[in-house]
């Protein structure tokens, strides 16, 4: 996989939840995710429990509170999507603060901000302690399709670099005296989209050349595998194991499978 790549979502610190093999870590956020995923709507307390196991595991990997709310500023398109349910989504009315909305739609927008906002917190906990090579060994680790994990590799790898040539291509045509703002401008960014396009292929292409150079088969090689022990899958597991003793609650409280009440 090469060098490490920092990235801005990751915060260096010294926590049991860093020290975690990544695997182990992007293991137990899916079945974090998919429990939550599981869970009737109408089970409003679970949620919270939910809320407070990822607290604690913020807690545990010492991500201050601050780090944690600004990022999922992300998830803020999905909360106007949710926001419109109870104004679209058709059904029986109720009232709330003078204003006529949609039963259904109000559960339904619920359900949305209450299950993605715990999905985002969970991935942005995964992506504050583990660095992205280690997640791409993670995924390499978990059997995940080997092109797909290059495929990944070099998208992170050289996103940045197509980034800073995009602000080389600005900072040449401010030096210019064009600043490329609005419609006017829209002929001169559509050539200078044309022209990353152009050098980032060659750019692939060198790089390719050069890989097949040395030795590259089709397989990158891994210079990391370090197993898990027994211990640290356990650690892991405190997170899904706990958010399915909630989901199970939740089942016997709302008397049925989450499918059959509708969520």
């Amino acid at each position: 996989m090469g060098a490490g790549h920092a990235h801005k979502l990751y915060r260096h610190a010294h926590s049991p939840v860093h020290t975690l093999p990544p695997h182990c870590k992007i293991a137990a956020v899916l079945a974090f995710v998919l429990t939550v995923v599981a869970t009737p709507r109408e089970a409003v307390w679970a949620f919270g429990l939910y809320a407070l196991l990822v607290a604690a595991a913020a807690v545990a990997a010492r991500i201050p509170a601050g780090f944690l709310l600004r990022r999922l500023l992300i998830e803020i398109p999905f909360v106007a999507f949710a926001l419109l349910m109870p104004f679209v989504v058709p059904g029986e009315k109720t009232h709330v603060l003078g204003l006529s909305l949609s039963e259904p739609g109000l559960w339904g927008a619920w359900n949305v901000l209450a299950k993605g906002t715990l999905g985002v917190a969970a991935s942005v906990l995964l992506a504050s302690t583990t660095e992205l090579r280690s997640l791409l060994l993670g995924l390499q680790r978990l059997r995940m399709p080997p092109l797909l994990v290059q495929i990944a590799s070099f998208m992170i790898r050289y996103g940045d670099v197509v980034t800073d040539e995009m602000r080389r291509m600005r900072i040449a045509r401010e030096s210019r005296g064009v600043t490329a703002r609005g419609v006017r401008h829209w002929g001169v960014l559509a050539r200078s989209a044309g022209a990353l396009f152009i050098r980032s292929y060659e750019r692939g292409e060198r790089v390719h050349l050069a890989m097949v150079s040395r030795g590259y088969a089709g397989t990158m090689p891994v210079l990391d595998d370090a197993a898990a022990s027994r211990t640290q899958w356990a650690y892991a597991a405190a997170l899904p194991l706990a958010a399915l003793a909630v989901l199970l609650a939740a089942w016997v409280v709302t008397g049925g499978l989450p499918w059959a009440a509708g969520s």
